[in-house]
């Protein structure tokens, strides 16, 4: 029956939004390191380095936030591994079951990359580490580079597909999350990789093409956004009234005035080196608030 909606609301509340927040990003750097490492020049490898150190610190918070989410931390196994019999536990039905074991597998690809990065870079000057960071730039390391960002798209957009497939009214009424959350993502990622690489000359020369795979990124956002408000129908005055439309108002402020700049030099010049990648991250995160947040109440 369209339309309606028999479940109360799952009272997700800020481990949920910072999970979300976390994921999209850390999904979103290890395709934008990718990117940078099969399509950039050596120049960009700096760039590259850094977006895969980015994604696995950020991957690692989102268990913890999880768990304590579950309120009962010490049984998040119990959704990898069946209780009764001890044997792995996938079922492709449930989309906690799929989104676990996505956070698993990406998991691995983001701490693999992570040490090659470390190990390329020298940071460590670890003889295996140095091993792995030569298989980077190898077809073998490219290739697993791929798949990586095969199962980095899956986190990045998963989240919004998992609001998606609830019978909650506003994510249950539009099909524009998981895109939504895709773009949001990769925006948010490339902001941090900006924001991360102010200051060093080695990562700062891959900045005008950061920006510019955010000024698409983030046009993409805009468009979704707008299909996500047309496509909300009747419900849509749930996102769009009281004090929801302040957090709106910050979601606009934090994709306009980054594209704006990032079009135009001159303003950008005019601008302290943070202040860009800070409001796209703050839009990024006032995006996922208002739609987990203005559902529930």
């Amino acid at each position: 029956m369209p339309g309606e909606h028999f479940v109360v609301a799952p009272g997700w509340a800020w481990y949920i939004l910072l999970y979300f927040f976390f994921a999209g990003i850390s999904g979103g750097a290890f395709v934008i390191g990718t990117m940078l490492r099969l399509w950039g020049s050596a120049a960009d490898a700096a760039a590259s380095r850094l977006a895969f150190i980015i994604s696995f610190p950020l991957l690692l918070l989102c268990p913890i936030l999880l768990t304590l989410d579950l309120g009962q931390p010490f049984r998040f196994w119990h959704m990898l591994v069946d209780v009764g019999t001890g044997v792995p536990a996938f079922k492709a039905y449930s989309p906690i079951s799929v989104g676990s074991w996505g956070l698993l597998i990406f998991g691995l690809f983001s701490f693999v990359m992570f040490l090659a990065a470390v190990g390329e870079g020298g940071y460590l000057r670890w003889r295996v580490l140095a091993g792995a960071g030569r298989v980077m730039g190898s077809a073998l390391g490219k290739a697993f580079m791929v798949i990586g960002a095969i199962v980095g798209f899956f986190i990045a957009s998963y989240t919004g597909v998992l609001l998606a497939v609830s019978n909650q009214p506003v994510w249950s009424d539009t099909w524009t999350l998981g895109a939504l959350f895709l773009a949001s993502g990769l925006s948010g990622a490339a902001a941090t990789i900006l924001l991360l690489s102010h200051g060093r000359r080695d990562a700062a020369v891959t900045d005008g093409k950061l920006m510019l795979a955010d000024r698409y990124f983030i046009i993409l956002e805009l468009v979704l956004i707008a299909l996500f408000l047309i496509t909300l129908g009747g419900v849509v005055s749930k996102v769009l009234g009281g004090g929801w439309i302040l957090l709106w108002l910050v979601v606009l402020i934090g994709t306009l005035v980054p594209l704006v700049a990032e079009w135009r030099p001159a303003l950008l010049r005019q601008l302290p080196p943070v202040v860009v990648p800070v409001l796209v991250l703050v839009g990024v995160l006032a995006l996922r608030a208002v739609i987990i947040f203005s559902a529930q109440a």
